[in-house]
């Protein structure tokens, strides 16, 4: 493993282990997925410039738009959230109470 790799595949792991184990707010768990879709977009990146094939081209671009989809959500819900709970924690959050 180059440490290229190396290096992407830890901060896509630690941003996993910041999501499953660092669960106090919110706030948190969404810069965790921001974290993890960086990695993942600059290894797609490296990759389809690596494999110099252009059919791949527009992959990291169209996951560079998921992931800006999934953080306008994820920030909708932090509001969302602030304003009817009155905070980001998530043991305060329960699915079962609407």
């Amino acid at each position: 493993m180059t440490p290229v790799h190396f290096s992407f595949t830890a901060a896509f792991l630690l941003g996993l282990m910041g999501l499953a184990f660092h669960r106090t707010h919110l706030l948190s768990a969404l810069l965790c997925l921001e974290g993890m879709m960086l990695s993942l977009f600059v290894a797609l990146s490296l990759w389809t410039l690596q494999t110099e094939v252009t059919n791949f081209s527009t992959a990291p671009m169209i996951m560079l738009a998921f992931s800006a989809c999934e953080a306008s959500t994820g920030l909708a819900l932090l509001v969302a959230a602030a304003r009817t709970h009155g905070t980001d924690q998530l043991q305060n959050l329960n699915l079962l109470q609407c």
